[in-house]
């Protein structure tokens, strides 16, 4: 295989050639003596020149080292092989780590009927009524008596709300076909005296489910709701028809909500009212 070689290196390798030549031809011609018996001085001169000749090549060819030098920077070997040693342990380590199977859901599921179980167990002591909570939460995966709780009380303050403003729009979606049409015959009937309910939530003292079944696939939860309020009804001068803005009445209202659990709206309908002071 023949390798590329630079013209600089070639001409100062072929300098040193000849000078070796011129050498050689010297040292094979036998030195003529002087009547004196030395060497000839002219050869010596020539033999001193071209060792002068090699000598500055050679140092052209080669350089020379003080023991100065800077060293590299970067090693590309090493790096190469710190990169390569690096890239094999943590392969190593990938094949070591062992994947284990997510069973996070099994778990859910696992807990869910255990709770179910349980309930059930602890229905039959309690009463029917956590019984049929138990049979809801089995229909409906979703159902948790407190998240029930708290959502139904966010719809009380809602409707009483929506209610006293005359809001149908909002009223709808909350309330069943008949109840709602039950709100809306009041508000027109209010609209159509020309009077004005005010009503100023102040708090919810209690909320408590006091029955619930199932019904095929429909759920029924009914709550006791106890809340203080301010209900005030005013005629269109103004004038106080009924209630007293400065009396925070304390209010019970049973409400009752229903829901298909086979249904994939996950929202609770108002089907029935019952309230008294």
């Amino acid at each position: 295989m023949e390798v590329a070689v630079p013209a600089r290196a070639r001409g100062e390798a072929e300098s040193l050639e000849v000078a070796a030549a011129l050498a050689s031809n010297l040292g094979a011609r036998e030195p003529q003596r002087n009547p004196m018996g030395n060497f000839d001085f002219t050869s010596i001169i020539i033999l001193a020149v071209i060792a002068g000749v090699i000598f500055l090549r050679l140092r052209s060819v080669l350089g020379t080292r003080t023991g100065f030098e800077d060293k590299p920077k970067q090693d590309p070997f090493k790096e190469s092989q710190d990169r390569s040693g690096e890239a094999e342990a943590k392969r190593r380590d990938e094949e070591t780590v062992i994947s284990m199977p997510d069973r996070s859901n099994d778990r859910r599921k696992e807990e869910k009927t255990a709770s179910a179980d349980a309930s059930m167990s602890e229905g039959v002591a309690a009463g029917p009524l956590e019984s049929a909570l138990t049979q809801i939460a089995l229909a409906d995966g979703s159902f948790d008596k407190s998240s029930f709780l708290e959502g139904a009380s966010a719809a009380f303050e809602m409707v009483i709300t929506a209610f006293a403003q005359g809001d149908q729009k909002t009223l709808r979606p909350l309330l069943a076909r008949d109840v709602f049409e039950d709100f809306s015959s009041a508000i027109k009937q209010r609209e159509a005296n020309k009077e004005t309910l005010e009503t100023t939530f102040v708090g919810m003292r209690k909320a408590e489910i006091t029955e619930a079944e199932m019904r095929d696939r429909t759920a029924y939860v009914t709550v006791a709701f106890t809340s203080e309020q301010i209900n005030v009804l005013k005629d269109s001068e103004g004038r106080i028809l009924d209630g007293d803005p400065n009396h925070v009445a304390t209010i019970t209202d049973v409400w009752t909500f229903a829901r298909n659990t086979k249904s994939r709206d996950p929202n609770w309908t108002l089907v029935a009212t019952d309230g008294d002071e």
